[in-house]
């Protein structure tokens, strides 16, 4: 390894200074830190502590691990705290051992979990499971750092004995247990966070992050492509930074081309947030409570920092891991490389007929209500659109058709209708439909809908458009979740896509493919559609 020694304004966050300071690097750690006179600064910005993204699921960018590192680090990321939940509910452990395999081929720091809730839910049909002993498995390994995002927090409320082996698991190697409890309040929260849930990514509101704060948990900012929390919380980070992060949940390959933390950052000191308070939650914080061997700029620690232009817009002009460049003024140093492929897809194409709704003499039919940028969705009840005895979308109320199709077995099409997608013309569809990753659609008609499942199953996943004569597809062959192409080419796909879904097609919402993914996300209330049929979350039971 290369031995420099880098002379620049230096951003100590512990002591709350900004100072001009050499920083010697030798064997992939800091050796020396002395303070110099401005006048011999040679590198022109501020050198800090790289940013983490304290809660991903990297599937969701459709890229692996090492084509999302690629891009990450551009924007100064160096290390996530990495779910591989998704994966994991397609292929089993075999689908974290992937992950983990993946991610060691790049200079960056992923901290995988073990996955809480494989199948999320009985109520769904995944691709594989994982118990109490597999999860203590994955536990023991040093690539494992947390129990991933307990989702079920009526197991833990209610005890479950499978879900307190798995947390017990955790104590046992001393690895924190991540959270995810959206509206959990009083009583109910307190008896969560005592079972030993540390942090909570979910919070709609500033009053229900406070009160899960002083009940001792740490919260999480979330800013994604889908679920945006940012606004809501972010005045909470002038009193209680030291138990606040930033994380992005889920990030298309698009918006990651654009940036990542940094952009967090930048928005928290926009806001009159204290550019250390902000750093700390941004890049200290994750570190310290994941146990994660990431150097935070202190003599002995790993070489892992960023220069950044200034400490406002945070603008990254080099990142390095391990003392080694990995990232320069806006390009990516790390090498592609070419993807092993793992999957598990088992449907045979479909039929127009299959996504047909007979009609009942109905007044009026559930309707799922999306809102954009939010998980959470709301239950309509309005009046349908008959026709030849069926009950059919209609754009012009923008009532559409949601369908979910099994992609592991045969099975009958599950159907209901939506509102707030806004499409005009055609269909979309996606593999990337949490939390088992069925096929799901919405269309404005039941040739189109048809049309834009078959492309996935030709595919065995992706996401697809299709109206106007056109039809676009973006192949996912890497579980049906990520592509095995260069990450920046995957982004420019994406881009092309959604622009169809909303230019061509109508589509209104700000992220339509990652808004999709989460209409069948059974576990975030109100209604929801699995491939078993429609889903209230609030009493956990099919309409």
């Amino acid at each position: 390894m290369s031995t420099r020694t880098i002379k620049a304004q230096l951003v100590d966050i512990w002591n709350r200074k900004i100072r001009p300071a050499a920083i010697h690097i030798a064997e992939g750690q800091i050796k020396g830190i002395h303070d110099i006179p401005s006048s011999e600064c040679d590198t022109a910005g501020f050198i800090m502590p790289g940013f983490i993204d304290s809660h991903v699921h990297v599937e969701s960018s459709m890229l692996v691990p090492a084509e999302f590192a690629r891009l990450a680090v551009v924007h100064g990321t160096v290390g996530t705290v990495s779910d591989p939940h998704e994966i994991a509910n397609v292929c089993g452990i075999e689908g974290v051992h992937y992950m983990i395999r993946n991610g060691k081929t790049v200079p960056f720091k992923f901290c995988f979990g073990a996955p809480s809730c494989v199948p999320a839910t009985i109520f769904e049909t995944a691709g594989a499971s994982i118990n109490a002993d597999q999860v203590e498995e994955l536990l023991s390994l040093n690539e494992i750092g947390y129990l991933s995002e307990m989702m079920n927090f009526p197991g833990v409320l209610h005890q479950d004995p499978e879900v307190m082996q798995k947390i017990a698991a955790a104590k046992k190697f001393s690895k924190p247990v991540d959270g995810h409890a959206p509206g959990l309040r009083g009583e109910d929260a307190q008896k969560y966070i005592a079972a030993g849930i540390s942090t909570d990514h979910e919070c709609f509101t500033a009053e229900e992050a406070l009160d899960k704060l002083n009940l001792g948990m740490k919260i999480l900012i979330r800013e994604g492509s889908a679920a945006r929390n940012f606004d809501a919380l972010i005045g909470l980070m002038h009193e209680h930074y030291e138990r606040m992060m930033f994380c992005s949940d889920d990030k298309h390959p698009d918006s990651l081309a654009v940036g990542h933390i940094n952009q967090l950052c930048a928005r928290a000191v926009a806001k009159g947030i204290d550019v250390f308070k902000v750093l700390q939650a941004a890049c200290i914080n994750p570190v310290e409570h994941y146990q994660m061997p990431i150097g935070l700029l202190r003599v002995g620690d790993p070489a892992d920092f960023i220069i950044v232009k200034d400490l406002n817009e945070f603008q990254v002009s080099a990142t390095y891991i391990n003392g080694e460049m990995v990232a320069e003024n806006g390009q990516t140093l790390i090498r592609a490389g070419q993807p092993d492929i793992i999957n598990q897809f088992d449907a045979e194409p479909r039929l127009p007929s299959d996504f047909m709704v007979p009609y009942n003499g109905e007044s009026s039919i559930p309707v799922i209500e999306a809102l954009d940028g939010q998980l959470i969705t709301n239950r309509l009840n309005l009046e349908p659109t008959v026709r030849d005895r069926q009950i059919v979308a209609d754009p012009s109320k923008d009532i559409l058709k949601i369908a979910v199709i099994n992609r592991y077995q045969q099975a009958p099409v599950a159907l209901a209708f939506i509102r707030n997608i806004g499409l005009q013309h055609g269909a979309i569809a996606s593999t990337v439909a949490h939390d088992s990753h069925n096929i799901v659609a919405v269309g404005a008609d039941d040739e189109s809908l048809c049309r834009a499942v078959n492309l996935l199953i030709e595919q065995r996943g992706g996401v697809s458009a299709v109206g106007l004569g056109e039809e676009s597809v973006l192949p996912l062959p890497v579980a049906g979740l990520m592509s095995d192409r260069d990450g920046y080419a995957v982004a420019s796909a994406y881009t092309d896509i959604d622009r169809m879904a909303k230019d061509r097609l109508g589509c209104k919402v700000t992220a339509p493919f990652m808004t999709l993914s989460f209409m069948a996300l059974l576990v975030i209330p109100h209604l929801k559609l699995s491939d078993k049929g429609l889903f209230d979350g609030d009493s956990f039971s099919f309409v």
